[in-house]
């Protein structure tokens, strides 16, 4: 194993809709191991309030977690539960679906614009019953470093160590250990962040284009990363990065629509739980 991460593999986001027809450009990893603990990244970026006025109205969930980071815009969540959030921009919020839950979720731009992501994580087996939890983190508690020739690193999740110093974000509730983090560069600069050797890794650009190891990863591509102890980027024009690392979850993964669960079985109870009104008694 090298001390420096490389590429393994590129991959190309999607265009598609969701919700009432929200536009989004998708990344998914259901079934690659090394995806994993992460799930599906959805990008909404629009100066079109066509492209995402319907939302996505109520909806279930079971057996992950969210994280949605809003750039720019606003984003509404409500639940069964009663949770109630305004997510502004640069904030973050995190849902763990657990054993159930019934939200919607309304994206709203701000001075015309639109730009976010949620990220599916994946939930443990030993988690996905248990209760739900919901928590919303401003743009102010969202840690930051900042230091010429190395842009702004925006740590959202988990914790890193940049350049000899340590960084913890405002999420670290989630089921395995893992990070999210954005660095935002300007052509030029260069970074690197001490990651688990043992954790997967991923970078997902959506502005500009950056390096890793010598290769390019283009705006709208997202690279899966080998393992090692350090990862380090180089910006090759105005960029903008997500960087995932995260535990790998060792079990099966079986995907129905809103629901992640370990077997067939387990996701035929789900859809006989929510039809049955049980998701609405948690």
């Amino acid at each position: 194993m090298t001390n420096l991460r490389t590429v393994q593999r590129i991959i190309a986001s999607h265009a598609t809709s969701d919700g009432d027809g929200v536009k989004i450009s998708r990344v998914a990893g259901f079934n690659n191991a090394n995806f994993s603990p992460f799930l599906m990244i959805d990008e909404l970026k629009s100066d079109e309030k066509s492209d995402y006025v319907g939302g996505f109205p109520p909806h279930p969930h079971r057996g992950i977690e969210t994280l949605t980071y809003m750039m720019q815009g606003h984003f509404q969540h409500k639940d069964h539960m009663g949770n109630v959030g305004e997510l502004r921009s640069g904030g973050a919020q995190w849902m763990a679906a657990g054993r159930g839950v019934i939200h919607s979720e309304m994206p709203m731009m701000e001075e015309e614009q639109l730009h976010g992501f949620q990220i599916w994580i994946n939930q443990p087996a030993a988690d996905k019953m248990k209760p739900a939890q919901y928590h919303d983190f401003q743009s102010e508690t969202i840690t930051e470093f900042e230091q010429e020739g190395s842009g702004l690193l925006r740590l959202i999740a988990g914790s890193t160590t940049v350049l000899g110093k340590s960084l913890k974000g405002p999420l670290d509730k989630t089921g395995v250990p893992l990070s999210v983090a954005d660095w935002r560069a300007k052509q030029g600069d260069t970074i690197s962040l001490e990651t688990a050797s043992h954790h997967n890794a991923m970078v997902y650009v959506y502005r500009g284009s950056v390096k890793v190891d010598g290769k390019s990863i283009d705006e709208g591509q997202l690279a899966l990363l080998s393992k090692a102890e350090q990862l380090a980027l180089s910006s090759e024009a105005q960029s903008g990065v997500l960087i995932f690392s995260g535990e790998p979850i060792d079990e099966p993964v079986v995907h129905y629509g809103p629901f992640v669960m370990n077997s067939m079985e387990e996701i035929e109870q789900t859809i006989n739980d929510y039809n049955s009104g049980v998701f609405e008694t948690y």
